[in-house]
């Protein structure tokens, strides 16, 4: 390999090349997960130097910000993944990307009514707990009651 194709990390920090650490600083995501994206095809290989350390671009970059933005938004990396063929694709239709975020809405939705009836019931049963010295605990009751995996 020639010397362009794989430079010297000064050379390739002078050319507006970001190393790993710089990479996780200015994108907000971690080197661990920089990695773990590239692994599993979300972001391209990284570009090396001569010695081999990670090189990114400032396109590299937007990628990572665009992952970490769908992450904070609740995401799975499969869709996260099929966001970003959409975002690639400049023949796209939008509505493909609207029925995909409208469809995580919606799952969204269903596990926050899930979630809120769980505190409904935890606050029921700490009412109903006397929370003092006594053993009786209607809290381990429920947790033991037959609807608990292995219950007799």
């Amino acid at each position: 390999m020639t010397r362009t194709q794989r430079p010297e990390l000064a050379e390739a920090l002078a050319d507006g090349l970001h190393n790993i650490g710089d990479a996780a600083r200015l994108s907000g995501v971690s080197a661990k997960m920089i990695r773990h994206y590239e692994a599993i095809g979300l972001i391209p290989p990284a570009g090396r130097t001569f010695a081999g350390y990670r090189i990114y671009s400032d396109a590299d970059l937007h990628r990572l910000r665009f992952i970490k933005r769908s992450r904070s938004l609740g995401f799975p990396v499969k869709q996260i993944g099929i966001l970003l063929g959409l975002w690639d694709d400049r023949e796209r239709a939008s509505s493909e990307v609207k029925r995909l975020a409208e469809s995580h809405a919606e799952e969204l939705g269903r596990k926050i009514a899930e979630m809120q009836a769980m505190q409904r019931t935890l606050q029921q049963l700490a009412r109903r707990c006397h929370g003092d010295d006594r053993p009786d605990c209607p809290i381990l009751d429920d947790l033991a009651g037959p609807d608990s995996v292995g219950a007799t």
